[in-house]
Protein backbone atom coordinates (compact mmCIF):
# COMPACT_ATOMS: atom_id res chain seq x y z
CA UNK A 1 0.00 0.00 0.00
CA UNK A 2 2.57 2.12 0.97
CA UNK A 3 4.28 1.50 -2.32
CA UNK A 4 1.86 2.31 -4.25
CA UNK A 5 1.49 5.91 -2.64
CA UNK A 6 4.86 7.15 -3.52
CA UNK A 7 4.07 7.11 -7.04
CA UNK A 8 0.46 8.99 -6.39
CA UNK A 9 2.43 11.64 -4.25
CA UNK A 10 4.94 11.87 -6.48
CA UNK A 11 2.42 12.86 -9.06
CA UNK A 12 0.17 14.91 -7.10
CA UNK A 13 3.41 16.70 -6.40
CA UNK A 14 4.00 17.27 -9.92
CA UNK A 15 0.41 18.56 -10.73
CA UNK A 16 0.97 20.78 -8.13
CA UNK A 17 3.88 22.08 -9.77
CA UNK A 18 1.81 22.58 -13.31
CA UNK A 19 -1.10 24.45 -11.84
CA UNK A 20 1.33 27.10 -10.77
CA UNK A 21 3.40 30.01 -13.02
CA UNK A 22 4.59 33.03 -13.04
CA UNK A 23 4.06 36.07 -15.35
CA UNK A 24 6.66 38.88 -15.43
CA UNK A 25 6.05 42.05 -15.28
CA UNK A 26 5.15 44.38 -18.34
CA UNK A 27 3.46 41.18 -19.79
CA UNK A 28 -0.12 39.42 -20.71
CA UNK A 29 -0.71 35.96 -20.74
CA UNK A 30 -3.48 33.90 -22.79
CA UNK A 31 -5.08 31.05 -21.47
CA UNK A 32 -6.94 28.71 -23.17
CA UNK A 33 -9.10 25.42 -21.89
CA UNK A 34 -9.47 22.84 -24.20
CA UNK A 35 -8.52 24.87 -26.95
CA UNK A 36 -10.70 27.71 -26.45
CA UNK A 37 -9.77 31.01 -25.08
CA UNK A 38 -10.19 31.02 -21.50
CA UNK A 39 -8.50 34.66 -19.82
CA UNK A 40 -5.99 36.83 -20.17
CA UNK A 41 -4.03 36.81 -17.14
CA UNK A 42 -1.51 39.54 -16.02
CA UNK A 43 2.27 40.18 -13.99
CA UNK A 44 2.58 37.82 -10.65
CA UNK A 45 1.75 34.40 -9.48
CA UNK A 46 -1.13 32.83 -11.73
CA UNK A 47 -2.43 29.55 -11.09
CA UNK A 48 -4.14 27.46 -14.16
CA UNK A 49 -5.70 23.75 -14.01
CA UNK A 50 -3.01 21.24 -15.26
CA UNK A 51 -3.44 19.46 -18.39
CA UNK A 52 -7.25 21.17 -18.90
CA UNK A 53 -5.49 24.69 -19.51
CA UNK A 54 -2.80 25.66 -21.44
CA UNK A 55 -0.74 29.13 -22.08
CA UNK A 56 -1.13 29.80 -25.71
CA UNK A 57 0.83 33.05 -25.60
CA UNK A 58 3.04 35.43 -23.80
CA UNK A 59 2.26 39.21 -25.03
CA UNK A 60 4.44 41.75 -24.42
CA UNK A 61 3.77 45.29 -23.09
CA UNK A 62 6.43 46.83 -23.87
CA UNK A 63 6.85 49.68 -26.52
CA UNK A 64 8.20 47.91 -29.29
CA UNK A 65 9.57 48.66 -32.95
CA UNK A 66 9.56 47.87 -36.30
CA UNK A 67 12.07 49.21 -38.66
CA UNK A 68 10.45 49.47 -42.25
CA UNK A 69 12.62 50.35 -45.21
CA UNK A 70 10.22 51.61 -48.32
CA UNK A 71 11.96 52.43 -51.47
CA UNK A 72 9.67 55.19 -53.84
CA UNK A 73 9.39 57.81 -56.66
CA UNK A 74 9.39 61.24 -55.98
CA UNK A 75 7.27 63.84 -57.65
CA UNK A 76 10.60 64.80 -60.09
CA UNK A 77 10.61 60.96 -61.16
CA UNK A 78 13.64 60.66 -58.14
CA UNK A 79 13.97 56.74 -56.63
CA UNK A 80 14.16 57.02 -52.87
CA UNK A 81 14.64 54.88 -49.92
CA UNK A 82 12.49 55.75 -46.91
CA UNK A 83 13.19 54.31 -43.38
CA UNK A 84 9.94 54.63 -41.09
CA UNK A 85 10.41 53.46 -37.73
CA UNK A 86 7.55 52.79 -35.87
CA UNK A 87 6.64 52.76 -32.35
CA UNK A 88 3.78 50.53 -30.87
CA UNK A 89 2.00 49.33 -28.02
CA UNK A 90 -0.22 45.80 -27.31
CA UNK A 91 -3.57 47.58 -25.41
CA UNK A 92 -3.45 45.76 -21.68
CA UNK A 93 -7.08 45.66 -22.45
CA UNK A 94 -7.11 44.49 -25.51
CA UNK A 95 -4.46 41.61 -25.57
CA UNK A 96 -7.19 39.18 -27.00
CA UNK A 97 -7.77 41.17 -29.33
CA UNK A 98 -3.82 41.63 -30.34
CA UNK A 99 -3.58 37.31 -29.96
CA UNK A 100 -6.26 36.26 -31.84
CA UNK A 101 -7.28 39.09 -34.45
CA UNK A 102 -3.76 38.94 -36.12
CA UNK A 103 -1.53 36.78 -36.81
CA UNK A 104 1.45 38.46 -38.11
CA UNK A 105 1.21 41.68 -36.57
CA UNK A 106 4.32 42.92 -38.41
CA UNK A 107 3.59 42.48 -41.39
CA UNK A 108 0.34 43.86 -40.78
CA UNK A 109 1.67 47.17 -40.05
CA UNK A 110 4.52 47.12 -42.95
CA UNK A 111 2.12 46.67 -45.39
CA UNK A 112 0.09 50.34 -43.99
CA UNK A 113 3.55 51.78 -44.04
CA UNK A 114 3.96 50.70 -47.45
CA UNK A 115 0.77 52.03 -48.78
CA UNK A 116 1.03 55.33 -46.49
CA UNK A 117 4.52 56.25 -47.85
CA UNK A 118 3.94 55.53 -51.42
CA UNK A 119 0.76 57.67 -51.46
CA UNK A 120 2.62 60.81 -50.04
CA UNK A 121 6.13 60.65 -51.62
CA UNK A 122 5.14 60.82 -55.03
CA UNK A 123 3.22 63.82 -54.57
CA UNK A 124 6.64 65.61 -53.49
CA UNK A 125 9.57 67.04 -54.86
CA UNK A 126 12.97 65.35 -53.62
CA UNK A 127 13.78 68.32 -51.61
CA UNK A 128 10.68 68.70 -49.74
CA UNK A 129 10.32 64.72 -48.96
CA UNK A 130 13.41 65.91 -46.58
CA UNK A 131 11.95 68.93 -45.47
CA UNK A 132 8.41 67.64 -45.17
CA UNK A 133 9.60 64.22 -43.64
CA UNK A 134 7.72 65.17 -40.48
CA UNK A 135 4.16 65.11 -42.27
CA UNK A 136 5.15 62.17 -43.81
CA UNK A 137 5.30 60.39 -40.71
CA UNK A 138 2.05 61.79 -39.22
CA UNK A 139 0.42 60.32 -42.26
CA UNK A 140 1.72 56.96 -41.53
CA UNK A 141 0.79 57.44 -37.72
CA UNK A 142 -3.05 58.71 -38.77
CA UNK A 143 -3.31 55.81 -40.72
CA UNK A 144 -1.70 53.09 -38.24
CA UNK A 145 -3.72 54.43 -35.50
CA UNK A 146 -6.89 54.13 -37.01
CA UNK A 147 -6.29 50.61 -38.76
CA UNK A 148 -4.44 49.26 -35.33
CA UNK A 149 -7.01 50.04 -32.90
CA UNK A 150 -9.30 47.53 -33.23
CA UNK A 151 -6.63 44.64 -33.35
CA UNK A 152 -5.58 46.06 -30.04
CA UNK A 153 -2.03 47.86 -31.01
CA UNK A 154 -1.41 51.77 -30.05
CA UNK A 155 1.17 53.45 -32.35
CA UNK A 156 3.11 55.83 -30.24
CA UNK A 157 5.14 57.14 -32.63
CA UNK A 158 6.45 57.25 -36.29
CA UNK A 159 9.44 58.52 -37.47
CA UNK A 160 11.04 58.48 -40.52
CA UNK A 161 15.19 58.03 -39.62
CA UNK A 162 16.79 58.14 -43.10
CA UNK A 163 15.98 59.26 -46.36
CA UNK A 164 18.43 57.88 -48.92
CA UNK A 165 18.01 58.78 -52.93
CA UNK A 166 20.20 57.10 -55.65
CA UNK A 167 23.86 57.20 -55.48
CA UNK A 168 24.09 59.34 -58.81
CA UNK A 169 21.25 61.55 -57.22
CA UNK A 170 23.12 62.29 -54.13
CA UNK A 171 26.10 63.16 -56.43
CA UNK A 172 24.03 65.40 -58.48
CA UNK A 173 23.07 67.16 -55.50
CA UNK A 174 26.64 67.72 -53.94
CA UNK A 175 27.71 68.88 -57.31
CA UNK A 176 25.10 71.44 -57.39
CA UNK A 177 25.63 72.29 -53.51
CA UNK A 178 29.36 72.63 -54.29
CA UNK A 179 28.64 74.91 -57.11
CA UNK A 180 26.58 77.79 -55.29
CA UNK A 181 29.32 77.58 -52.42
CA UNK A 182 31.60 78.20 -55.17
CA UNK A 183 29.21 80.54 -56.56
CA UNK A 184 29.22 82.95 -53.47
CA UNK A 185 32.51 82.71 -52.27
CA UNK A 186 33.17 84.09 -56.46
CA UNK A 187 30.69 87.14 -55.56
CA UNK A 188 32.72 87.67 -52.37
CA UNK A 189 35.85 87.45 -54.07
CA UNK A 190 34.95 89.70 -56.70
CA UNK A 191 32.71 92.27 -53.99
CA UNK A 192 36.83 92.21 -51.84
CA UNK A 193 38.57 93.22 -55.35
CA UNK A 194 36.30 95.92 -56.00
CA UNK A 195 36.41 97.29 -52.72
CA UNK A 196 40.31 97.19 -52.65
CA UNK A 197 40.58 99.16 -56.12
CA UNK A 198 37.80 101.80 -55.28
CA UNK A 199 39.93 102.03 -51.84
CA UNK A 200 43.02 101.88 -54.08
CA UNK A 201 42.17 104.72 -56.24
CA UNK A 202 40.66 106.54 -53.51
CA UNK A 203 44.14 106.32 -51.78
CA UNK A 204 45.97 107.61 -54.98
CA UNK A 205 43.34 110.03 -55.40
CA UNK A 206 44.63 111.69 -52.01
CA UNK A 207 48.09 110.59 -52.52
CA UNK A 208 47.96 112.83 -55.93
CA UNK A 209 46.17 115.81 -54.01
CA UNK A 210 48.75 115.73 -51.15
CA UNK A 211 51.34 115.74 -53.79
CA UNK A 212 49.66 118.85 -55.91
CA UNK A 213 49.16 120.62 -52.69
CA UNK A 214 53.09 120.26 -51.52
CA UNK A 215 54.09 121.30 -54.81
CA UNK A 216 51.86 124.16 -54.50
CA UNK A 217 53.56 125.30 -51.28
CA UNK A 218 56.95 124.64 -52.75
CA UNK A 219 56.46 126.86 -55.27
CA UNK A 220 54.60 129.68 -53.02
CA UNK A 221 57.54 129.31 -50.63
CA UNK A 222 59.83 129.79 -53.92
CA UNK A 223 58.15 132.75 -54.99
CA UNK A 224 58.49 134.04 -51.26
CA UNK A 225 62.17 133.69 -51.19
CA UNK A 226 62.53 135.04 -55.11
CA UNK A 227 60.70 137.50 -53.75
CA UNK A 228 62.21 138.40 -50.91
CA UNK A 229 65.62 137.87 -52.69
CA UNK A 230 64.62 140.71 -54.72
CA UNK A 231 63.99 143.18 -52.14
CA UNK A 232 66.81 142.68 -50.18
CA UNK A 233 69.44 143.66 -53.50
CA UNK A 234 66.55 146.30 -54.40
CA UNK A 235 68.29 147.82 -51.01
CA UNK A 236 71.92 147.85 -52.06
CA UNK A 237 70.85 149.13 -55.21
CA UNK A 238 70.32 146.68 -57.79
CA UNK A 239 67.18 146.96 -59.84
CA UNK A 240 64.40 144.05 -60.46
CA UNK A 241 66.19 143.35 -63.69
CA UNK A 242 69.70 142.83 -62.63
CA UNK A 243 68.21 140.67 -59.49
CA UNK A 244 66.63 138.31 -61.81
CA UNK A 245 69.80 137.98 -63.61
CA UNK A 246 71.76 137.30 -60.74
CA UNK A 247 68.75 134.95 -59.07
CA UNK A 248 69.38 133.07 -62.40
CA UNK A 249 73.00 132.66 -62.59
CA UNK A 250 73.13 131.55 -58.88
CA UNK A 251 70.22 128.69 -59.63
CA UNK A 252 72.27 128.07 -62.57
CA UNK A 253 75.37 127.13 -60.51
CA UNK A 254 73.80 125.46 -57.60
CA UNK A 255 72.09 122.90 -60.55
CA UNK A 256 75.80 122.43 -61.79
CA UNK A 257 76.86 121.85 -58.45
CA UNK A 258 73.73 119.19 -57.98
CA UNK A 259 74.79 117.62 -61.21
CA UNK A 260 78.17 116.93 -59.86
CA UNK A 261 77.53 115.40 -56.95
CA UNK A 262 75.86 112.68 -58.62
CA UNK A 263 78.10 109.78 -60.42
CA UNK A 264 77.69 108.27 -63.99
CA UNK A 265 75.89 111.61 -64.83
CA UNK A 266 76.23 113.36 -68.36
CA UNK A 267 74.82 116.53 -68.80
CA UNK A 268 74.27 117.63 -72.74
CA UNK A 269 73.27 121.38 -73.27
CA UNK A 270 72.17 121.82 -77.14
CA UNK A 271 70.72 125.29 -77.99
CA UNK A 272 67.89 125.33 -80.27
CA UNK A 273 70.33 127.65 -83.31
CA UNK A 274 73.68 129.66 -83.66
CA UNK A 275 71.66 132.93 -82.90
CA UNK A 276 70.02 131.32 -79.43
CA UNK A 277 73.44 130.02 -78.36
CA UNK A 278 74.79 133.59 -78.99
CA UNK A 279 72.06 135.42 -76.88
CA UNK A 280 72.49 132.70 -73.98
CA UNK A 281 75.80 133.46 -73.72
CA UNK A 282 75.69 136.99 -74.06
CA UNK A 283 72.84 136.44 -71.15
CA UNK A 284 75.70 134.71 -69.36
CA UNK A 285 78.36 137.24 -69.51
CA UNK A 286 75.98 139.88 -68.52
CA UNK A 287 74.88 137.63 -65.45
CA UNK A 288 78.39 137.13 -64.69
CA UNK A 289 79.05 141.25 -64.96
CA UNK A 290 76.22 142.06 -62.84
CA UNK A 291 77.04 139.37 -60.60
CA UNK A 292 80.93 141.28 -60.31
CA UNK A 293 78.70 144.10 -60.36
CA UNK A 294 76.83 144.00 -56.90
CA UNK A 295 79.81 142.59 -55.49
CA UNK A 296 82.05 145.61 -55.57
CA UNK A 297 78.28 147.42 -54.58
CA UNK A 298 78.07 145.56 -51.24
CA UNK A 299 81.49 146.22 -50.54
CA UNK A 300 81.41 149.97 -50.88
CA UNK A 301 78.00 149.83 -48.96
CA UNK A 302 80.05 147.98 -46.38
CA UNK A 303 83.23 150.53 -46.16
CA UNK A 304 80.64 153.53 -46.21
CA UNK A 305 78.65 151.80 -43.46
CA UNK A 306 82.55 151.24 -41.32
CA UNK A 307 83.44 155.07 -42.30
CA UNK A 308 80.01 156.18 -40.62
CA UNK A 309 80.74 154.60 -37.45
Amino acid sequence: MSILLIPILFFGIIILFMSFFIVKQQTAVAIERFGKFHSIRNSGLQMKIPLVDRIAARMSLKIQQLDVIVETKTLDDVFVKLKVSVQYVVIKDKVYEAFYKLEYPHEQITSYVFDVVRAEVPKMKLDDVFVKKDDIANAVKEELQDAMLDYGYDIIKTLVTDIDPDAQVKAAMNRINASEREKIAAQFEGDAARILIVEKAKAEAESKRLQGQGIADQRREIARGLEESVEVLNKVGINSQEASALIVVTQHYDTLQSIGEETDTNLILLPNSPQAGSDMLNNMVASFTASNQLGEAMKRHKNKKGGEE
